[in-house]
């Protein structure tokens, strides 16, 4: 089977070669909303799902993976900033809190879809205004869902728990996906 991973993340990649799998790398042009009323616990999944739709039609042989992670504090989704002060405005909100991250994945071929999401909870440590300048001065967190990343030195230095998996927070719950992508064989 061709394995095929719609994403730009870098993340995904190196975790999904970690893995061991041999794939390609393929982009979707979707345009990722949600209906408003859905249950956040739900979001995740939707737009990984949303993704697969939007992709060319698969070939005999091809297996497509897609994945979308969401960021909840109090039942509001931390997208991906837009600018630096909206950053600094979603760390300073998840400073001291516990929130939790949905990362849905869906494996589709001709044949069937399968769409899973994992949670995971995270608690973070009060983040002191010198430290978001810092990390959002560093690491440039645009491209992140609530502004972070777990592998990075926030999540290195204001971590205090986590509960669940750290891939699923990292952007692919790999335990998941290698149990899905057993059901394809």
């Amino acid at each position: 089977m061709k394995l095929l991973l719609a994403s730009n993340s870098p993340r995904r990649k190196e975790l999904l070669q970690n893995l061991g799998f041999s794939f390609e790398v393929v982009s979707v042009d979707c345009d990722e909303h949600y209906p408003q009323n859905l249950p956040v616990e739900e979001i995740a999944g939707y737009l990984s799902e949303l993704k697969s739709t939007a992709f060319r039609k698969l070939e005999k042989g091809e297996l497509l993976i897609t994945a979308d992670t969401v960021v909840v504090l109090e039942n509001e989704v931390l997208g991906k900033p837009k600018d630096e002060n909206e950053a600094r405005e979603m760390l300073h909100k998840l400073s001291g809190k516990i929130h939790q991250v949905y990362t849905g994945i869906t494996l589709k071929s001709l044949e069937k879809t399968i769409t899973k999401t994992d949670v995971a909870n995270v608690e973070f440590d009060t983040i002191t205004d010198s430290e978001s300048d810092f990390y959002l001065k560093n690491f440039q967190p645009f491209d992140k869902a609530g502004s972070y990343g777990i592998q990075e030195w926030l999540g290195m230095a204001k971590i205090k728990k986590i509960e669940g998996s750290f891939y699923t927070i990292m952007g692919l719950p790999t335990h998941l996906l290698y149990s899905i992508l057993k059901d394809f064989e």
